[in-house]
């Protein structure tokens, strides 16, 4: 078929003018990647083949077997997006706790990653071009780089290798780019925060020898603070039912408490010395106040909580810097030389509540000697010390060694900041052509990428010596307090002083004075991860043989892959390597911050290949018939090898119908931060299994609950469930080996575009994924369930336990151990509406939706214990959201100049938790099992532009989250954030942007 550049031109226009973009404007079949559309040739040519995302082939065709959706740059602009971070992750296939600029605790990257099928972020594939890139962070993209994004909702991993399994994303980038765009943005949120500011400038120049293409891109975004939104002002938490404003335990006021370790098997009530304001409070007190006497203090309760919400983000403070470049020089007539060049730098900070103290957990003693201890007794890990006798609940007396713990939290050392700064640079350098005259191709090319993560952390203490001592033993010495060393009694009779110290009231944290003596105790901590990428390619593409229905297509290609990644951290924060020395032994930070060095890598070796054969053509019932047959092999350094097979089908039954059919295997080989991620500490939920057990229930688990008393309750908070220290690492540093994980992606679906309804586009797809040995960090809850359940489970060595039955903390590592499946339906339409006269104007309607079937995730198949979680249409604390319905619709307006769009998201409701008591996810802080509804949430977005065709500018406006929609109300009993799901709901509020693109 030939066509001058005109027709080709308008034919190309015609096809993606069907499709419709996902999330902003339409939806529909992909476009095309072709490196060969150069322009300024006006002589009559071939239609050009093209690679559409999901194959390696060279077709004409638009609409594959792939179910493709496409977001182009005009949709992008009409979006107001200054990054495209947001708006992919609107799309209605991405679900679950994708990571983005409004998660704070656990976030402050500045980084926003997608989720597709929310199967993780790390089972979703991004390219640019059809490359791999480092740093999956979907902000780095400059949006004037772009020309669209391709996104691939079935699995990929049999043409692009490991990760693709969820799907791809694909940025293809602009090409043959001839002259100069300067773009200025400016946004603000309804309550004046939220300010963001931004600018790019590009240009390119296009010859019959080649092309450049480079630019600079500039962002920046102010915070949203927790405190200035209703919905997050308050930590708020669920109890039996109802939302109270109860915060942390972890409160400036001081907070002692109780707990016991009996020597028998007989429960006791809580032992306390006469006197004691304990004896009055059972439990736990607080001081209302400064002051250092007993009667300062009053029983504990809820009212002494302390809100941390207040100074935390809802929307994460980043700024943003980009640089680009690309080039193509054609060297000879059959060989070209290109190459990508790109830079980002992006600073980021999140920011929490100051820092909590627990002398139990953090391993500091607060001598009953200090001068400001009013209590007679040493708080912190359990000492022979406080050895008392008691009476049993039998009436007889005995010995226990009772364990005195003290929480408070430093207000006097400020806040607590990460400070993020993430630096990527990547280059693509290569070099294609054709065999002579032949239509076979070839490419050989060297990717190459680096990036580094260096996170400053500051209002962390040091708990080191001079810290000790300066809570342990005190006095007055000629009247100056004075931090001393007990006597030969072990009294402060005949103490010596401790040169250089002085004696800290960490009883009162109101104090400026106290505030003063914490200073030197202050630290700032830093870390830096160094990730590098080399990837060698060589590939080769064309017709094998022509056949009566067309010509049989092959690609073909190999890959070698060398990853590697070295972390180093702070020596304060050091955990010995000392398999000897258990826990956090050698860190002198809080639990949080210790970490370790590490520093390992690994090689990837791949060849593949990919046939496409066409069956029947231009027959009755079968206008077209084609497969498409997979194959790639792939061999790991340290986790063995593996073959994966693909078959795709397109059959075309009449001119204006597509079905399609794709089964492929997925899989996914551990990935360098899962492999050699350094521990750190969190402090995950944990609902201790062993509380309240009597002595024969705990003998039946005395792996999972050593050195636990018969009846204890360990004093936890909200009616059981509490913060515990947990240790998240890699596999390497855990000594656990990984695989690979493996299993099948189906999709089956249809095209249908009525030619007797010109403009109209539908498309529909049934879809199932399911995995096997998936790659996961096992959770604290899990850990302890799992060795509760099984009490000869391997899982039981990641619980320790205090000699008084308190965890101190539980390993994470990441492990190979589920199983997920999960499948739904994925349904498009768009409509160009014919232009009458009533109706001024061009109309385009699109509607985008996908329904979710089963999310179900198997935690330990063939386990004792195992738990199986039915996740669709649930809030689940370890998951995220999936509600069964997401959807996107929308409706685009030109005329002349002018240009308009609305565009409104559907989130279904959900459940928060569950009503099953075996999946273990109450959506309470509680033992009472309690589950609740969170409703539809629907938020729309207008914008409107004006060209003025003399000066070559144009104006846009626009309005986000239009009616001003607030999240809902998840409460801190289910999130980490801001009361609600700040990984799937809007948090800043409607918002206002306008944006000026000025070509030369």
């Amino acid at each position: 078929m030939k066509l001058d550049r005109n027709e080709l031109s308008k034919a190309v226009r015609t096809a993606l003018s069907m499709s419709a973009v996902a999330a902003v404007g339409a939806v529909g079949t992909a476009y095309a990647q072709d490196q060969n559309a150069a322009q300024g040739n006006q002589q009559p040519q071939t239609l050009q083949t093209i690679v559409v995302t999901g194959s390696h082939i060279r077709r004409v065709d638009l609409e594959t077997a792939n179910p493709v959706v496409t977001v182009d740059a005009a949709q992008i602009q009409k979006a107001g997006a200054v990054t495209v971070g947001d708006l992919i992750q609107q799309l209605p296939a991405v679900t679950g706790s994708p990571q983005n600029t409004r998660v704070n605790n656990g976030g402050g990257s500045g980084g926003t990653f997608a989720n597709l099928r929310g199967l993780g972020t790390g089972r979703t594939l991004v390219l640019v071009d059809g490359h791999r890139v480092l740093d999956n962070d979907l902000n780095r993209i400059p949006t004037e780089m772009i020309e669209r994004v391709e996104v691939l909702t079935d699995g990929g991993a049999v043409t692009y290798g490991t990760d693709a399994i969820g799907g791809v994303i694909n940025f293809i980038l602009k090409k043959n780019y001839q002259g100069a765009q300067f773009t200025a943005d400016y946004g603000i949120s309804d309550r004046d925060d939220a300010q963001r500011r931004g600018a790019s400038f590009i240009f390119g120049q296009t010859s019959d020898k080649g092309s450049i293409l480079a630019g600079v891109d500039y962002n920046k975004f102010d915070p949203v603070f927790a405190g200035n939104r209703n919905f997050s002002k308050d930590a708020l938490y669920m109890y039996y039912g109802n939302i109270y404003a109860f915060g942390s335990s972890r409160t400036p006021q001081a907070h002692p408490y109780l707990t016991t370790s009996v020597v028998d098997s007989t429960k006791v009530s809580h032992p306390v010395s006469t006197g004691s304001p304990l004896d009055a409070c059972g439990s736990a007190i607080a001081i209302p106040g400064p002051g250092n006497t007993q009667a300062g203090y009053s029983c504990y309760t809820g009212s002494d909580a302390y809100n941390y919400q207040t100074l935390n983000f809802d929307l994460t403070p980043q700024e943003r810097t980009n640089a680009f470049f690309r080039g193509e020089y054609q060297l000879t007539d059959n060989i070209r030389a290109y190459m990508d060049v790109f830079h980002n730098k992006t600073t980021s900070e999140s920011a929490i509540a100051p820092l909590p103290f627990d002398a139990n957990s953090d391993l500091v003693t607060i001598s009953k000697y200090s001068m400001y201890n009013p209590f007679g007794v040493d708080f912190g890990p359990p000492t022979d010390a406080n050895a008392v006798t008691v009476t049993n609940a039998n009436g007889g007396t005995e010995t226990i060694n009772a364990q005195y713990n003290f929480r408070t939290r430093f207000t006097g050392a400020g806040q607590r900041k990460g400070e993020f700064g993430r630096n990527s640079d990547q280059a693509i350098i290569g070099l294609g052509g054709a065999f002579g005259q032949s239509n076979w191709q070839w490419d050989l090319n060297y990717n190459y990428g680096h990036f580094s993560t260096i996170v400053k952390t500051v209002g962390d203490l040091v708990y080191n010596q001079a810290f000790r001592n300066a809570v342990g033993p005190s006095e007055l010495i000629n009247g100056v307090p004075t931090c001393v060393n007990l006597g030969p009694t072990g009294t402060l009779a005949g103490a010596t002083p401790i040169d250089g110290c002085t004696p800290y009231d960490i009883f009162d944290q109101s104090s400026p004075a106290q505030a003063a003596i914490l200073a030197p105790y202050q630290a700032v901590f830093f870390s830096n991860t160094l990730i590098t990428d080399r990837t060698y390619n060589a590939s080769v593409n064309g017709t094998l043989a022509s056949l009566p229905a067309g010509d049989m297509q092959l690609a073909a290609g190999v890959d070698y892959r060398k990853l590697h990644q070295n972390t180093e951290v702070d020596y304060l924060t050091q955990i010995d390597q000392d398999p000897n020395s258990p826990g956090f032994g050698g860190c002198q930070a809080p639990q949080s911050a210790c970490t370790s060095a590490l520093e390992g890598g690994y090689t990837t070796k791949e060849a593949y290949a990919e046939l496409y054969i066409p069956i029947l053509k231009d027959m009755p019932f079968f206008r077209s018939l084609n497969v498409t047959l997979g194959d790639r092999y792939s061999k790991y350094s340290l986790a063995g090898s593996t073959n994966n097979t693909k078959i795709a089908v397109e059959w075309r039954p009449i001119d204006d119908l597509l079905l399609r059919g794709t089964v492929q295997d997925v899989f996914r080989a551990p990935t360098i931060g899962q492999l050699f991620t350094p521990p750190t500490g969190n402090a995950p939920t944990f609902n201790d299994p062993c509380i309240g057990l009597t002595a024969s229930e705990l003998a039946a688990h005395s792996n999972a609950c050593q050195n636990v008393a018969p009846g204890a309750t360990f004093q936890q908070l909200q009616g059981g469930l509490a913060q515990t220290t947990g240790v998240i690492s890699g596999s390497v540093f855990a000594g656990y080996p990984l695989k690979p994980e493996f299993g099948k992606s189906f999709d089956w679906g249809f095209v249908y575009d009525p030619h007797f309804i010109p403009g109209l586009s539908v498309q529909a797809d049934l879809w199932r994924v399911y995995l096997n040995d998936t790659i996961t960090t096992i959770g604290a809850q899990t850990a302890a369930n799992l060795c509760f359940s099984n009490n000869s489970s391997p899982f039981c060595s990641y619980i320790h336990r205090q000699g008084n039955g308190v965890v101190h903390y539980i390993d994470q590592p990441t492990v190979n151990l589920g199983r997920l499946d999960t499948r739904g339906v994925d349904a498009q339409l768009s409509y160009r509406i014919p232009q009458m006269g009533w109706l001024p104007g061009q109309f385009t309607a699109w509607v985008q939706g996908t329904y979710l079937a089963e999310f179900t995730n198997d935690e330990a198949p063939g386990t004792v214990g195992d738990q199986v979680a039915h996740v669709a249409g649930h809030f689940y604390k370890d998951f995220g959201s999936f509600p069964r319905v997401r959807g996107n619709v929308g409706l685009n307006w030109n005329l002349g100049p002018w240009e308009a769009s609305w565009r409104t998201q559907y989130i279904g409701h959900e459940q928060v938790g569950s009503w099953n008591p075996a999946e273990n996810e109450n959506g309470e802080s509680g033992s009472m099992l309690f589950s609740f509804r969170v409703p539809t949430i629907v938020y729309n977005y207008l914008e409107v532009g004006y060209t003025v065709e003399p000066i070559n500018t144009k104006f846009q406006f626009g309005v986000d989250n239009v009616f001003d929609k607030q999240p809902p109300i998840f409460t801190q009993s289910n999130t980490l954030n801001g009361d609600t799901d700040v990984n799937t709901y809007d948090t800043i509020g409607r918002f206002y942007w306008a944006r000026a693109t000025v070509k030369f």
